[in-house]
């Protein structure tokens, strides 16, 4: 019976071994995860620069102050015009009739008033003899009045259909370009509705937009820089003229506009232009654009432990995104290692082996 027992002990322990050992291949240890990482870099011009379009300082949307069928267009996109150059004409018909119509009636208020001032000097001529009555003489002083009202009433309905007439010929405020045509000819346009838009000669601006979180760093008045995309290298001196007070409700962004300093040659309109921040603080270090997560605590980016080669998410405040970079305001030091991509697939904690670029280790 010893003898056995003895062999039952035996194979439990071989039994256990064989258990344990089967565990320990099914449950390997977790080997580091190569990551990609990379030192925050300068962010100098990251955050201080926006995209912009050169324009008029005076921008018109000319149109009709009258309605009717457009039946000419002498001007086209892009052609310069002069102060009361002619653009565009309406149907004059109907209304040259009506001041046809107008110019009778005042002809026929100043027959009528003729009439009653000469019966009025033959009544107050009776009057004085006694051979009419005072108030005789009073209704026709009355009428003659009322004639006279009745010319004064048609001379001025006279003086407006005449300019309504006239304002079938839409003319050039002032010297500029035309920059767009809303209307073609044989299109019945209605009054105040716009038919060119003039960019008037003179000053010029540029437009661009910024993002809610950076719109408080710009104020008017404030100092820019423009760069043309034509003239790489050649920055332009300009002021903030305005800023909006709403943000566009599809872009969410605040339009602000900057007045070229001087004449501006060869700006022209339309150009594409960046708009430099003078004065504006920016961030010392930058990380790329895959590096930042969002985390329990806002935007976070992993950071390589010297030490245990580990994984710690790091919260950091960051500024504008740029196209490739995001600058960091605070939160990191030029020398910690971040990782830069595939950091959605990684969690704190994790044991990471760090490679640079080239697939070089790199030792925190």
């Amino acid at each position: 019976m010893a003898i056995r027992s003895t062999r039952r002990t035996a194979a439990g322990a071989v039994l256990m071994l064989l258990l344990s050992a089967c565990a320990s291949e099914d449950a390997p240890l977790e080997r580091p995860r190569p990551v990609m990482v990379v030192q925050p870099a300068g962010a100098s011009g990251v955050a201080d620069a926006y995209a912009g379009e050169i324009r008029a300082r005076e921008e018109s949307a000319l149109s009709f102050r009258v309605g009717g069928s457009l039946v000419e267009r002498r001007v086209d996109v892009g052609d310069r015009v002069r102060r009361g150059d002619l653009l565009a004409v309406l149907d004059p018909g109907d209304l040259q009739a009506q001041a046809r119509a107008a110019q009778a009636q005042l002809a026929a208020a100043e027959a009528q008033l003729q009439r009653a001032r000469a019966d009025q000097a033959r009544f107050a001529m009776l009057g004085r003899d006694q051979l009419v009555s005072r108030s005789t003489v009073d209704a026709q002083n009355a009428a003659t009045a009322a004639a006279q009202g009745q010319v004064t009433a048609a001379r001025a309905s006279l003086v407006v259909a005449r300019n309504q007439a006239a304002y079938t010929q839409l003319r050039a405020p002032r010297d500029g370009v035309i920059a767009a045509r809303q209307a073609e000819a044989g299109q019945v346009v209605a009054p105040g509705q716009a038919v060119f838009q003039l960019a008037a000669d003179g000053g010029r601006e540029v437009a661009f937009s910024v993002a809610e979180n950076a719109v408080r760093a710009i104020r008017p008045g404030q100092a820019v820089q423009v760069e043309l995309w034509s003239q790489s290298g050649v920055r332009l001196p300009a002021r903030v003229r305005e800023v909006a007070p709403a943000a566009d409700p599809v872009t969410r962004t605040y339009a602000v506009r900057a007045a070229l300093a001087g004449d501006a040659p060869g700006v022209e309109l339309g150009q594409s232009a960046r708009v430099y921040l003078d004065g504006a603080a920016a961030a010392p270090i930058a990380v790329p654009l895959a590096a930042v997560q969002r985390g329990p605590d806002g935007p976070s980016v992993f950071v390589v432990d010297a030490k245990s080669s580990t994984l710690r998410l790091q919260p950091v405040r960051v500024g504008p995104f740029g196209t490739e970079s995001v600058p960091v305001l605070s939160g990191l030091s030029p020398r910690d290692w971040v990782v830069a991509a595939g950091a959605h697939l990684l969690r704190p904690g994790m044991k990471v082996a760090a490679v640079d670029r080239d697939n070089r280790p790199v030792r925190p």
